[in-house]
């Protein structure tokens, strides 16, 4: 089945509702205060899986656990044991992210680390680390007249307006600068704030 089906749900705030909900997609509920939300994905869904799991264990486990009274609802077909992350507030650090509220951060950093692919935004294609003559091959192999733009970052993260920089790469022959992500003719340089990173 790849949707669980609910029909006749009266719980709290619900009004004898019917509603199919995609299995294996994330799904966000949303409407106005009072309008059933939590009714329907705590009081409803999480507790009928709940309940429907406990019923399923032993007679002797079930001893240890509490059990969600049942909801108000005719008929709930499709429906996994269900899991529910409690609502609770949190301190407000500013540097405080979704993912570090919910402490899924570290896991989404090490999935990406070791299962992404890191990729090209711009044409799709995969980033690979190479060899310095790789990258020579890869550029012989370009047609005669391609214009080529080869990058390399001379300052990070510092202060100052870097006036000495510019002109120390003006006289070694350089004629183009990237700052702050905009490609600018040498000579075109805005002033940098020097209290700015």
């Amino acid at each position: 089945m790849d949707h669980i089906q609910i029909k006749g749900a009266r719980t709290h705030n619900l009004k004898n509702i019917d509603l199919d909900i995609p299995r294996d997609k994330l799904i966000v509920i949303t409407g106005l205060s009072g309008s059933g939300k939590s009714s329907l994905a705590f009081d409803t869904l999480y507790a009928e899986g709940q309940r429907r799991y406990v019923e399923s264990l032993s007679t002797y486990a079930r001893q240890f656990l509490s059990m969600m009274e049942k909801p108000d609802v005719d008929h709930i077909e499709g429906l996994s044991p269900a899991i529910s992350i409690e609502q609770k507030s949190t301190s407000h650090n500013p540097r405080s992210t979704v993912g570090t509220i919910t402490e899924i951060y570290d896991y989404l950093r090490l999935l990406f680390a070791r299962a992404g692919e890191p990729r090209c935004p711009e044409h799709d294609q995969p980033l690979e680390a190479q060899t310095v003559s790789q990258m020579v091959d890869q550029v012989l192999a370009m047609p005669e007249d391609s214009k080529l733009m080869i990058l390399a970052p001379i300052i990070r993260d510092r202060k100052g307006e870097h006036l000495q920089v510019v002109e120390t790469m003006r006289s070694q022959g350089f004629i183009r600068l990237r700052v702050d992500g905009i490609v600018y003719d040498i000579d075109d340089v805005p002033t940098l704030d020097k209290k700015r990173k």
